[in-house]
């Protein structure tokens, strides 16, 4: 949910939005885009020391 509650849809119509609305829903989106890399890294690098320990699996 943005700040003022409105979900991003994907795909969404975006005729009627301001560009204010716009650059704000860009914000919030590449903040996701980091927030989610962040956790990819964090996955690859428990994955990376799982298999140090236990091997790779096939």
């Amino acid at each position: 949910m943005t700040e003022n509650n409105t979900a991003i849809l994907i795909g969404e119509d975006l005729y009627g939005i301001s560009i204010d609305e716009l650059a704000g829903r860009i914000a919030i989106l590449n903040d996701e885009i980091a927030r989610i890399e962040k956790e990819m890294d964090k996955k690859t690098r428990e994955r990376s020391a799982a298999d140090d320990i236990f091997g790779k699996k096939s």
